[in-house]
């Protein structure tokens, strides 16, 4: 598996990973500020942005694909921080291979089971794709008869390609739907003991209290900082307050 990825900066290593439906694009507003100390390398998960597409994508596979892609870039351990699926992909990276993870960041994601919560998103994406379509502002009218959002619309539109045939999405529909379960599960293994900043919008319910132990369980080092007035896009909402929390972990 090849994945798709872009290098900025220099110093020690930082690895930027998007959630679902994403690209390495999203986290630009991390990236940019962060490439002044880091090295930082964001990432296309496989079936997403412009890396390969395959049939499968469990959180054991996609924490390989990482460190393939590191051992490739001769990355000994870099500093990880991850948004919602991708943060799950970075705390399997942290409790499979921990000497790989400096310091671990996850935004607005918890170590759980979750139950399905994109039927409507999987239901507008469908419908784009089962409709002729002759712009992005028509895709967002198909869309808005599923999901009500605009943030989430404009979202998904981003991944919305032209291509020699028409529209079509870049990441790769079908395989993420057929496996949903696998991305709703949660990553497992032995604890990591290393230092763990986890991130919430104040507003987001992927992150609830009755969750602590669970966190502790597996990240028995971590701390949590919420950040006010965002909820699951934290860091497109605030990036200054995310940036901040971050910058104030990675250097204590």
């Amino acid at each position: 598996m090849q994945l798709h990825y872009k290098q900025t900066g220099q110093g020690p290593h930082l690895i930027l990973i998007h959630g679902l439906f994403g690209s390495f694009e999203n986290l630009n507003v991390i990236a940019r500020p962060l490439s002044e100390s880091f090295t930082v390398t964001a990432i296309d998960l496989r079936n997403h942005g412009h890396s390969e597409h395959s049939e499968h994508m469990s959180y054991t596979i996609m924490c390989q694909d990482i460190i393939d892609l590191m051992d490739q870039l001769s990355i000994d351990s870099a500093i990880f921080i991850g948004h919602s699926m991708g943060g799950k992909v970075a705390m399997q990276v942290a409790l499979n291979t921990p000497k790989k993870v400096s310091k671990l960041v996850v935004l607005d994601i918890a170590p759980v089971n979750y139950e399905p919560r994109h039927d409507d998103v999987f239901k507008g994406l469908n419908a784009v794709n089962n409709t002729h379509i002759s712009s992005r502002q028509d895709a967002d009218t198909i869309l808005t008869e599923f999901i009500v959002e605009s943030g989430v619309r404009q979202f998904l539109l981003k991944s919305l390609i032209k291509s020699d045939t028409g529209f079509e999405w870049r990441f790769n529909l079908s395989i993420l739907q057929s496996n949903y379960t696998d991305i709703l599960a949660a990553p497992a293994g032995k604890p990591y003991l290393g230092k763990a900043l986890f991130i919430k919008g104040s507003n987001s319910q992927y992150i609830t209290e009755n969750m602590r132990e669970t966190f502790l369980s597996l990240f028995p080092n971590c701390k949590a900082k919420v950040i006010h007035g965002t909820g699951h896009w934290l860091h497109a909402e605030k990036p200054a307050a995310v940036n901040k929390s971050i910058s104030d972990f990675i250097s204590d």
